[in-house]
């Protein structure tokens, strides 16, 4: 089994430089680099991971915790983290919170108990305080789709506010004044903004807040089902449904359909997310755009830069959302 020093030997280059090449340093020349990396595959060298670990005090592995495994939201935010660091030589170990606080506390000592370099969490039970109390422990802690005052440079969020807001003004310009609003559930910081946006642009339009057109229920597509049957049961008039993300969207969509509900005719429906199947709903689905796979792609770069020091990184904390409009909003007449 060929060895470093034969590497380096064979490269012509010191020992030092053959690990900067192993450890994505990007101090090394490109020339250099391939030289390194032709030595390597010549004799067939494989890098002893525990070995390097003992040397370099790092895994080169990064845990991430998200609520689900599936469903396309998490997919593409997953995609988003494993893709920009599997480029910089950097492994992903992940696992699950269900958004319930013992299991993502479970999930959050595994991963430290994986000795990963640094965590990645999609969490919505823990608390803002026992984020703080975390972060001031060995492992670097990361934030995606959330935002903690205290911890300002480890977040990487969406201004989901903004996005509530966005959905109903839309509808709004397109006429709509009686907008029902299925909210997603009220302990998950996005749900709540989304709400609050929602309640601004009817503020802000003199449109009374009628609680009765507001109803609560899970981000799933039975969520949605049963939010729209609560809504036509109801005696409070709709032209508009704004539903808190796409899962419900396509729920609410279905139970319309089963009750002779023409969209957008009878009914505009938005959703929120803009994941991989709102396109191809019918109608297909006006929604406001999450970027969750770049947010993902940023939480990787800044665990590179902080933990792994590759300053060519540049971070953007706040993302914004914006409108993508397609065929289930129409005029109100």
């Amino acid at each position: 089994m060929a060895t470093i020093y034969e590497v380096s030997e064979l490269a012509k280059v010191s020992l030092a430089t053959v690990s900067r090449v192993m450890n994505g340093n990007t101090r090394v020349s490109e020339k250099t680099r391939d030289r390194v990396l032709c030595a390597m595959k010549e004799l067939d060298y494989r890098p002893n991971s525990i070995a390097q670990s003992l040397a370099s005090n790092r895994s080169n592995c990064i845990g991430l915790l998200v609520s689900e495994i599936h469903g396309p939201f998490f997919g593409q935010m997953m995609s988003g983290v494993e893709t920009e660091l599997r480029a910089a030589g950097k492994h992903v170990i992940i696992t699950t919170g269900h958004s319930e606080e013992d299991k993502e506390k479970d999930g959050i000592e595994f991963l430290i108990s994986r000795n990963c370099d640094a965590i990645i969490l999609h969490v919505e039970a823990v608390s803002d305080e026992y984020l703080v109390e975390l972060s001031k422990g060995k492992t670097p802690i990361y934030l995606i789709s959330r935002h903690v005052g205290e911890l300002p440079d480890n977040c990487i969020s969406l201004d989901n506010e903004l996005g509530g807001f966005i959905a109903t003004q839309s509808l709004i310009e397109k006429g709509h004044r009686n907008i029902a609003y299925l909210a997603g559930p009220q302990y998950k910081a996005d749900a709540i903004a989304r709400l609050q946006g929602h309640k601004r642009a009817l503020s802000e339009n003199n449109i009374a807040i009628n609680e009765k057109l507001i109803f609560e229920a899970e981000f799933k597509e039975q969520g949605g089902i049963e939010g729209l049957r609560y809504f036509l049961q109801g005696k409070a008039a709709f032209s508009a449904l704004v539903c808190a993300n796409d899962e419900m969207a396509s729920g609410a969509m279905t139970y319309a359909r089963e009750h002779n509900l023409h969209m957008p005719k009878d009914l505009s429906v938005i959703g929120f997310d803009n994941v991989v199947f709102a396109p191809h709903l019918y109608p297909k689905l006006t929604t406001v755009d999450n970027p969750v796979n770049k947010m993902g792609s940023m939480a990787a770069k800044l665990v590179l830069k902080d933990v792994y020091q590759q300053e060519q990184h540049d971070i953007q904390q706040l993302f914004e959302p914006s409108l993508i409009m397609r065929d289930s909003v129409a005029e109100f007449s």
